[in-house]
């Protein structure tokens, strides 16, 4: 029998009383009793009738139990769908209808109304809370502790994480075993991590960088981690001397750097600061550096590759860039309108091939043919450039994409809520700098004729609608927004007029 990612990541700790997951009570996981809870979980899905290829969503609090449940659906051959905590039943119903799940895993206040988008759907429901409680771990509990390992191929599917462009709805990218298993071995590889690694893991787990860059790069290095919830800066503090790396959002640094505490001697022995997500400003590195004499390793991923390109270990890790592709990753910069090749030093289209890179999206051939090329290359949608010595550099994105804290917020979600209300005619929503998050959300408003809208009021429309995360920091009126000749709004004039607006 073979499962790659099950074998290659989880299985071959099987036996091993090594720690795995240091929480921040101080109780330790070894990998032997986190493979036993994942087996057990793995045997609930069984029971419950899944198969080989069916999807799992998953929207729950971060625990070891909910990692331990990607382990399952390893094991188990099952499509692991991880979702963001934030968003509302709204946005849950249409992933888990696109997607067509066979099982919804949630918190258990939220059991009530995704138990009727489930009924629709005739998926099983189980809740999972954060800590650990809940109908998944009660069955669980129960289920032997082994759990033969069904047979799978590297191509097969091993994930779903849904990504959406600017325009119409999310897309469902498909990620194969090999996908997540050549990263991990080509990360492990580049960041030097050995089994002697303790990595500070607050990151979510429900996107790539928390789940499928730290988790897997830990997992097949034999290493362990510090398993925090979230980001809180008390624990950080007083954990970071048990720990050798931390992989984080560029707000992780910002924070650390904002506490007098966060000094030389308390990052003297870390080896490692990874930064991603989200561009990291050159004063944070140079503040960094001066503060604790560490420069941090910034490298460039996305959810349908993963990660991409890496500053050096060894060598220049050069603030405003994002290193060069990773062994085995081809990345070349082309003609948005041709396709061609560019030349050193020109901007254009970043356009990535390699064994990182997903099998498209899911029941979207379209879409699929439009940013994945017969060839393998995909058309990420960032734009950027190579210098001279090979360092890539991004300089902005073709669509207008948000990422602020390491989260992507596309506009057009919030422009459609914001249009939809009283007294507005249209709206053009913008990211801005932001000291702490990189980039936050601004909202333009252009009311209707004769109308005076309500900030408030519209603020609460967003609240009730979207996540938290995609929320406006603000909201401006202006009589109307800027066109070029062909009628489309310059959102680039916008950016351009309010880009001090949170930085001055």
């Amino acid at each position: 029998m073979s499962n790659p990612l099950y074998d290659g990541l989880f299985g071959k700790h099987a036996g091993h009383t090594t720690p795995f997951l240091r929480l921040a009570d101080g109780q330790v996981i070894t990998h032997q009793d986190f493979l036993a809870t994942s087996a057990q979980i793995a045997n609930v899905t069984a029971q419950i009738g899944l198969k080989p290829g069916d999807r799992v969503a998953v929207q729950v609090e971060k625990s070891p139990e909910a990692l331990a449940l990607y382990a399952a659906c390893a094991q188990a051959g099952l499509v692991f769908l991880p979702l963001n905590t934030a968003y509302t039943v709204d946005e849950l119903s249409y992933f888990i209808e696109n997607s067509g799940a066979a099982l919804i895993v949630c918190d258990e206040r939220s059991e009530e109304k995704l138990g009727e988008v489930a009924a629709t759907l005739g998926a099983k429901v189980e809740t999972l809370n954060g800590d650990g409680s809940g109908t998944l771990m009660a069955q669980a509990q129960v289920m032997p502790a082994s759990f033969s390992t069904v047979d799978r191929d590297g191509e097969d599917l091993a994930a779903f994480l849904y990504t959406s462009g600017t325009t119409g709805r999310s897309k469902g990218a498909m990620l194969t075993q090999n996908n997540l298993l050549s990263n991990a071995y080509a990360l492990v590889k580049e960041w030097r991590f050995t089994a002697d690694d303790v990595l500070l893991h607050a990151l979510p787990i429900f996107h790539t960088h928390g789940l499928f860059v730290a988790t897997n790069v830990v997992l097949a290095a034999e290493a362990s981690m510090i398993f925090m919830p979230k980001f809180d800066l008390d624990q950080i503090l007083g954990q970071m001397p048990q720990a050798t790396t931390m992989m984080g959002v560029p707000t992780f640094y910002t924070r650390l750097l904002g506490d007098a505490r966060f000094t030389k001697d308390l990052a003297a022995h870390m080896r490692l600061f990874i930064s991603g997500s989200a561009p990291l400003l050159a004063e944070t590195h140079i503040q960094f550096e001066e503060r604790t004499g560490h420069r941090i390793l910034e490298r460039y991923g996305m959810t349908e590759t993963n990660m991409n390109t890496s500053n050096p270990y060894d060598g220049e890790r050069r603030a405003g860039t994002v290193g060069f592709p990773l062994p085995g990753v081809e990345l070349k910069i082309t003609d948005p309108e041709t396709g061609q090749t560019l030349a050193k030093d020109t901007v254009g289209q970043i356009e990535v091939r390699g064994p990182n890179v997903f099998k498209g999206y899911w029941q979207m051939p379209e879409k699929t043919a439009a940013e994945l090329r017969a060839d393998g290359f995909f058309i990420t949608g960032d734009l950027g450039k190579i210098d001279a010595d090979g360092y890539v550099h991004i300089v902005g994105r073709n669509k207008d994409l948000i990422i602020s804290g390491g989260y992507n917020i596309y506009p057009k979600e919030i422009e459609l809520v914001l249009d939809d209300q009283p007294g507005v005619l249209e709206s053009a929503v913008i990211g801005v700098p932001h000291p702490d998050f990189g980039e936050t959300v601004l909202g333009v408003i252009v009311p209707a004729p004769g109308a005076t809208p309500d900030t408030d009021q519209l603020m609460e429309a967003v609240k009730g609608s979207l996540a938290r995360f995609k929320h406006p920091r603000k909201l401006v009126v202006l009589d109307e927004l800027p066109r070029n000749t062909m009628g489309k709004v310059q959102k680039n004039i916008l950016r351009a007029q309010y880009q001090a607006m949170f930085t001055a």
